[in-house]
């Protein structure tokens, strides 16, 4: 079925605001609900909080108050939208718990992306950072079993892998070579625009994640990891902002926005198990097509162009999230030794990459590696699952 945002009618803004009881919603069981449920709420958390903070940064930047009341008027709803989707998180479940669901996403929300990208140099740049997201997934429930004793197999339920990816200490590089080259906003497939969008709000909200819950902990160890995957966050969040054209407009990236909002939440609405989160889907599909049509009259008036110009003129097929198994397996042999030089990428460790190494993995060595130490210190192994009929 076609589905286009820009022929649809959504519920008026003036509808859209919701009392503290509406918003009050219940969390999710995370014993019982499907691991993908709470990757989508994850994703889609990450996506509010994007649009939020563009609206924010458009706002300080644009003289007309009638636009930025208008502005004020959407981004209270987006707010409101992003507390009832993050608050379906239990909080019965820990920081780490959370934290290797946050990988989860990373793992298989960014290998989907790169399956899916028509455009060859930005398929590259999701299948390089996905081996990285692979390896954290992995450091963190080394970390999970050593602090609460547990498995990370009972939190991602068997759909991604937990075994070694690039390893995290080689992660660190140059920060000029985490900048690449962006589309050409003339010439880009839609679709390319909207995965740049996607993967860069997820890794943003990851990042401060972080950078947020890192300090909660006692254990040193879990202070240390947090704080230098957090610093690969900041790495991957450049990686992949340097994708979007920076001469798209504040009208065309608003647009794209709202568009990309519509996009997601079609999509986990179309694919959602649990009836109550599939009914908060349908409903913020319905205000974010308002947004959308309020985005698409603010570019024409201000920028001159039919919306029509920069988005698809129906949705393309749904973001999916399932398991990438043997895509990642493909990656891990033919990728694994990788790293970046200037918008590129080489197999051949070059001078800017072993400056920052001898920098940065100096002095005790790096924490993703002293937890592996720890690890195998305790329980005489690291931590792996049976998958696919062999030790993963």
């Amino acid at each position: 079925m076609t589905f286009n945002p820009l022929e649809q009618r959504g519920i008026p803004l003036d509808r859209q605001l919701r009392n503290w009881r509406e918003l009050d919603v219940a969390p999710i069981d995370p014993d019982r609900c499907d691991p993908y449920t709470r990757c989508r709420i994850i994703t889609m958390n990450g996506i509010e909080i994007e649009a939020v903070l563009f609206s924010h940064q458009m706002a300080r930047h644009c003289p007309d108050q009638d636009v930025r009341r208008q502005l004020a008027r959407t981004r209270y709803i987006e707010q409101q939208q992003q507390k009832v989707v993050n608050w379906l998180l239990p909080g019965v479940s820990s920081v780490l718990e959370t934290t290797i669901a946050y990988e989860q996403v990373a793992v298989d929300l960014t290998a989907w992306v790169a399956r899916m990208e028509p455009d060859p140099y930005l398929k590259q740049a999701y299948q390089f950072g996905v081996l990285e997201d692979f390896d954290h997934l992995y450091r963190y429930a080394n970390l999970y079993e050593m602090i609460e004793h547990r498995k990370a197999e009972e939190i991602v339920q068997g759909l991604t892998e937990v075994m070694p990816g690039r390893p995290t200490p080689y992660h660190h590089r140059d920060a000029v070579d985490n900048v690449r080259d962006p589309y050409d906003r003339d010439r880009a497939d839609p679709l390319s625009k909207l995965h740049a969008l996607t993967i860069m709000s997820a890794e943003q909200q990851t990042m401060n994640f972080y950078m947020n819950v890192g300090p909660q902990y006692m254990e040193p160890i879990a202070r240390r990891l947090y704080q230098e995957i957090g610093l690969v966050e900041e790495e991957h969040v450049t990686h992949y902002e340097s994708l979007v054209d920076p001469g798209e407009t504040w009208w065309e990236q608003l647009v794209n926005h709202e568009y990309n909002e519509c996009y997601l939440y079609y999509s986990f609405m179309e694919q959602e198990p649990d009836p109550r989160v599939k009914a908060i889907w349908e409903l913020h599909l319905g205000m974010e097509l308002e947004h959308l049509r309020i985005a698409c009259d603010l570019m024409r008036r201000h920028d001159g162009r039919d919306p029509e110009q920069v988005v698809a003129p129906r949705l393309p097929d749904v973001l999916t999230f399932e398991p990438n198994k043997e895509y990642l397996r493909g990656l891990l042999d033919t990728q694994i030794d990788l790293t970046t030089l200037g918008a590129g990428y080489v197999r051949e460790a070059h001078e800017r990459f072993e400056a920052m190494q001898r920098t940065v993995n100096s002095d005790g060595g790096p924490p993703s590696e002293l937890v592996m130490e720890q690890h195998q210190h305790l329980y005489g192994r690291d931590y792996r699952v049976e998958s696919a009929g062999r030790p993963a």
